[in-house]
């Protein structure tokens, strides 16, 4: 990581020699020359090193024990082998591997139309133009600059009492100039801090733009996961209310007890019961979803999404460790944090030193206004000031402290940064592989669910078994069919987990995002 505290004060002082020629020259020539070598000296260093990105972790693995090459299978539509495939690139349009063409019109219509975006944009917009004026602030300034004045003149003034007073016109039109040296680099420094703002917002504006993605990706597997969940409570539900019409009918006839009726209710109820939060999730995913792409929840057309019309994709690419800390869009803002602190090392440091200022001025003095085109009398004015600060009382010491301080302070968020990214991709992956191997015990336990419910139920017709029994056999399947549906939910959902943990493929889109304004956005739709 590059060190901005070693070199932050600057080279040896410089010690001019005094030579045969210099000494017979008069004090005030000595130090004109002296300040003209070291503006000369000055100009060509910085007070800092030029910032270099911080190298990438010396880590050949996300995890500690080795991946498999590919993950479990189990029979079900979302039990296949996902490979995991080491060093390939992400895909820019990676939520089409799921093979959804409601599912990429959403995620289309999120990009073109969610405020978030739009909000980056727009912060990245004013970011471009905050970086173009610090530009003109320190580039020369040239100032067109017309006065007029009307002025009495007392020849008391001059020691002449008994001569009248004048009453004149004074009109000047000038062209002033004015410049600041950058001796040493405060400026240049000032600019790399407000650029490296400019690319913070930059990776702000990409990490929306995967997190956009991913959210409604995983949006989109929950309402799937939560409209499975609530057609497996459903049909339970009808099968519970069959039961309970033939439990009815025995107790009419005096086949069953009034405690059986009465606990194949309960279980009812508490089934319906169950069912109302499920209904509620989906309500407030879908209105999630909504917004997420910029729509209103009351606005109808959003597409309904479920589970089975949508593909898992089979070949997992897994980008190599030392590439992450150039795809994570959050890792690459916290590392233009990084930069930025460096760069106010710099201004903090120049700040120390002596600034010169080069101004001039130059247009005509006349009488009368007409006189300015004219033959009037032209004025000029050259003037340099060096201002060397002294004594603030510890002010700018403390101010370089402070930028040091801040420099140490994103040093520890970018490596918190990127510790909690590699967290991030290592957590994802184990989730997967053991995502598989769920979902394999659960379609292992909803099939032995249902066989032992199958066989509960012919045998309590043949009076073979209790109503008890038959009660605990359907609230296991109920679980174990509610367990699958999770379990295949979890694939999908860490599946888009992973792109986004990855980077989201940012790099590979045809053409950088950009901060179109609102009004252009709409023009070019």
């Amino acid at each position: 990581m590059n060190d901005a505290r070693g070199a932050a004060s600057g080279g040896r002082p410089f010690r001019a020699t005094p030579t045969a020629r210099t000494r017979v020259l008069s004090p005030w020539r000595r130090i004109g020359i002296a300040g003209a070598i070291g503006a000369m000296l000055l100009g060509g260093c910085a007070t800092t090193p030029d910032f270099r990105p911080p190298e990438a972790p010396a880590v050949s693995a996300y995890t500690p024990t080795p991946l498999p090459a590919q993950t479990d299978s189990a029979p079900d539509a979302a039990g296949g082998a996902q490979r995991f495939l080491a060093g390939e690139d992400i895909p820019a349009e990676w939520w089409t591997l799921f093979r959804s063409d409601a599912l990429d019109r959403l995620v289309r219509q999120g990009l073109a139309h969610s405020p978030t975006l739009a909000a980056a944009q727009a912060t990245l917009r004013r970011a471009e133009e905050d970086l173009r004026a610090e530009v003109g602030v320190v580039s020369p300034s040239v100032d067109a600059r017309l006065s007029a004045t009307r002025q009495r003149f007392s020849p008391e003034a001059i020691g002449q009492p008994n001569l009248p007073s004048t009453v004149f016109n004074l009109y000047n039109a000038s062209v002033g100039v004015s410049y600041t040296f950058d001796l040493t680099g405060g400026w240049r420094r000032q600019l790399e801090a407000v650029g490296a703002q400019v690319d913070y917002q930059a990776f702000q504006l990409e990490g929306a733009y995967v997190a956009l993605t991913a959210n409604i990706v995983t949006a989109a597997v929950r309402e799937a996961a939560l409209r499975a969940q609530i057609q497996a409570t459903g049909e339970i539900l009808a099968a519970r209310r069959r039961e309970l019409a033939i439990v009815e009918r025995q107790y009419k006839l005096g086949g069953a007890a009034r405690a059986d009726v009465l606990t194949q209710r309960a279980e009812l109820a508490q089934i319906e019961a169950g069912l109302l939060p499920l209904e509620k999730d989906l309500a407030v995913t879908r209105h999630q979803l909504s917004v997420l792409v910029g729509r209103f929840p009351g606005e109808a057309g959003m597409p309904a999404f479920r589970l089975e019309e949508m593909t898992l994709p089979s070949d997992l690419p897994v980008s190599v460790p030392s590439s992450l800390v150039r795809q994570r869009p959050d890792i690459r803002a916290a590392e233009a944090l990084l930069h930025q602190a460096a760069a106010q090392v710099g201004v903090a440091t120049a700040n120390l030193y002596p600034r010169i200022t080069l101004t001039g001025s130059y247009g005509p003095l006349a009488n009368s206004a007409g006189d300015l085109i004219g033959d009037g009398t032209n004025i000029w004015s050259l003037g340099a000031s060096l201002v060397q600060p002294l004594f603030r009382g510890g002010e700018l010491s403390a101010r370089r402290r402070a930028a040091l301080a801040a420099y140490d302070q994103a040093a520890a968020q970018y490596r918190d940064t990127v510790l909690r990214a590699f967290q991030n991709v290592a957590d994802t992956l184990r989730a997967l592989e053991l995502d598989a191997r769920l979902l394999q015990a659960q379609v292992r336990a909803e099939t032995a669910a249902r066989d032992a419910l199958e066989l509960t139920r012919r045998s309590y017709t043949l009076g073979g078994t209790t109503f008890l029994a038959l009660l605990n056999a359907e609230r296991q399947y109920q679980q174990a069919r509610v367990g699958l549906v999770q379990a295949r939910a979890a694939r999908y959902a860490d599946t888009a987990a992973l792109f986004q943990a990855l980077g989201g493929g940012w790099w590979n889109r045809p053409a950088p995002l950009e901060a179109v304004p609102a009004q252009e956005r709409k023009t070019q739709e």
